[in-house]
């Protein structure tokens, strides 16, 4: 990476249910990606860890209480995005407390890994379906 190149570091979530179903949301028309599916997550502000930004996210997205400790990480993606760098960070969570709510989302479903990849999703989201079928 030039140094002339940012760094977009973005935390997203893998919510698994207890029958092994990972839950996807729908972005909203309008902005970046409208309309693909994703992981809920979003962009680290200043001066959080990956994980306070996975645990706010998913409070924002979602309507869901997360505690760091219940998140595992598992993976990542680097990938250019524009005249930036790209770098998804994956974590892996089977608690929280409340029930999802597609609050930003216009949808949300919950799929086995392998029906992830008949959903349009972001180029940096695909690599990430690998993992996750490989260790759930």
């Amino acid at each position: 990476m030039s140094v002339d190149q940012k760094l977009l570091i973005v935390s997203a979530a893998a919510l698994v249910s207890a029958d092994g179903l990972v839950l996807v949301q729908r972005r909203p028309d309008g902005g970046a990606h409208a309309g693909l599916w994703e992981f809920p997550g979003g962009k680290l502000d200043r001066g959080e860890s990956p994980e306070e930004t996975i645990v706010r996210e998913l409070e924002e997205e979602l309507g869901i209480d997360v505690e760091i400790a219940d998140l595992r990480p598992v993976g990542f993606v680097s990938q250019a995005w524009g005249s930036r760098r790209l770098l998804l960070l994956l974590f892996l969570c089977r608690e929280w407390r409340g029930h999802p709510e597609a609050l930003h989302a216009t949808e949300l479903r919950w799929l086995r890994p392998a029906e992830l990849y008949e959903l349009a999703m972001p180029p940096a989201d695909l690599p990430l379906i690998g993992i996750l079928e490989s260790i759930l």
